[in-house]
């Protein structure tokens, strides 16, 4: 009788054991098919955001410089308010920007565009565009060449953004020399800090939320711009993307 009551619970012992081994099994493949998942979902979430980075900054009318420019969407110095159209004075505002060695005389006109020409001034006054890059230049279909992103790569702006476009062309056509607001396409109210040299005449076609804004041209300086800079052509002989030869602006003055 003792031995078949030892032999029952050894049975009973073996029984709970593997039981208690199914159990484990059963978590463990619970944990791996959860971590699979989320393993999936977060390959997805990257796949996506890498994805629609490259569209965003990718896409639209003349590759990037003016209709899908991204200047503000992700603020790149303290969230400040936008500065008061009354700053541009409603006159001419003459300057010069210096591109590596290369210096371009500019006017800005605050008559024809206060709130962009306010901000721009407000910007160069502060520094804000010192040391900043050229970070895209454009040679098919359109010739811009794109500057004044904090981020260095499309994605950056002063802490701001603000709209609608002003003194945009009607008929589409930026002579050479256009000095013109960069901003997100069909967003007329994500201007900030980017913004575009014309430096062969371009026809940009409008989108949803207008054309670009006008805010000056290039009065002198513009062959040579062309030498140094944009004849050099763009990283990896692609038509849309980086400078083969890197672009800072060294100086940039206005009064």
């Amino acid at each position: 009788m003792a031995t078949n009551d030892r032999q029952a619970r050894e049975e009973r012992s073996r029984l709970r054991t593997y039981q208690a081994r199914q159990e484990v099994h059963r978590r463990s493949v619970r944990r791996r098919t959860r971590d699979n998942v989320l393993a999936g979902v977060g390959l997805v979430v990257v796949l996506a955001l890498a994805t629609g980075a490259q569209l965003f900054y990718f896409s639209g009318g003349p590759g990037a410089p003016a209709a899908e420019p991204t200047p503000s969407p992700t603020p790149s110095a303290e969230a400040t308010e936008v500065p008061s159209p009354d700053l541009a004075e409603d006159r001419t505002w003459v300057g010069a920007l210096t591109l590596n060695d290369t210096s371009l005389s500019i006017e800005l006109d605050g008559a024809a565009a206060p709130q962009a020409v306010a901000s721009t001034v407000t910007l160069v006054d502060s520094g804000f565009y010192d040391g900043l890059t050229c970070h895209r230049l454009t040679t098919d279909g359109i010739f811009v060449l794109q500057c004044g992103d904090p981020n260095g790569d499309g994605s950056g702006g002063p802490g701001y953004s603000y709209g609608p476009v002003e003194n945009a062309p009607a008929d589409d056509v930026y002579p050479a020399g256009t000095i013109a607001m960069a901003r997100q396409g069909g967003v007329a109210e994500s201007q900030g800090s980017q913004f575009f040299i014309v430096y062969e005449d371009s026809t940009i076609p409008s989108d949803a939320a207008g054309g670009y804004t006008v805010i000056g041209r290039v009065t002198d300086g513009l062959d040579a711009l062309r030498a140094d800079i944009t004849d050099q052509g763009v990283a990896d002989d692609a038509a849309d993307g980086a400078p083969v030869r890197p672009v800072s602006i060294t100086s940039f003055i206005v009064e």
